[in-house]
């Protein structure tokens, strides 16, 4: 069976201490979504405070390319 695949990015919009809030408070909404895979793709500067922050929840952290 196929799982549905929520992802998201930004495009630069958020700091890194931006970005550890909003999954600080997505992760309790998405918290077992068994079903779905949630998947949050972030420019470089971000990507180490996103994947400390979605440490022990279910949301996956991927990368932004760089193009427009």
């Amino acid at each position: 069976m196929r799982r549905t695949v929520i992802a998201g990015n930004w495009k630069m919009n958020m700091t890194p201490a931006q970005t550890k809030a909003f999954i600080t408070e997505l992760a309790p909404m998405v918290a077992g979504m068994d079903g779905c895979k949630v998947v949050l793709c972030v420019p470089y500067v971000d990507i180490a405070a996103a994947v400390a922050a979605a440490e022990g929840t279910n949301i996956e952290i991927g990368a932004e390319n760089v193009h427009m």
